[in-house]
């Protein structure tokens, strides 16, 4: 049973910023396929695998308290992070579209909605991925 000095530690909160910033994230993702319709391109399906599971680590870790949650989310998170980070230099044409292993789908390179006109979903998508390291590894902190 979680007791209220657990709850009131600030590694508490920040997996709880960890895990509302992964739900925002996946439901925004099935909110753009399913509802907007719009189409992921293979990079985004690949930063979906990687964050989607997130949702339901964390919340694991929420609920029975796990102080070494850690272990299992920051791999996906490094992983999903670093499929974002070359989905983004991909995007801005650092790396040539040349190298993209999109196929027959959707480009990953090409811009199908900018938040703002400068907010792109991979840009959204390496800024949650980045947020949750630092989330996880703030939380990692001194254990007990």
């Amino acid at each position: 049973m979680t007791n209220v000095r657990q709850l009131s530690e600030p590694h508490w909160y920040r997996l709880f910023a960890a895990w509302i910033i992964a739900l925002i994230a996946t439901l925004g993702a099935l909110f753009l396929s399913e509802i907007m319709g719009l189409i992921p391109c293979e990079l985004c399906w690949y930063q979906r695998i990687f964050m989607f599971p997130l949702v339901f680590v964390l919340a694991v870790g929420l609920a029975t308290t796990d102080t070494q949650v850690f272990k299992y989310a920051l791999p996906l998170v490094a992983a999903g992070w670093l499929v974002a980070a070359y989905h983004n230099l991909l995007y801005v044409d650092i790396i040539p579209e040349a190298l993209q292993p999109c196929g027959a789908g959707p480009s990953c390179a090409k811009a199908d909605l900018n938040l703002l006109g400068f907010i792109s979903i991979p840009l959204l998508s390496l800024v949650a991925f980045t947020t949750l390291a630092v989330l996880l590894i703030a939380k990692k902190g001194p254990q007990k």
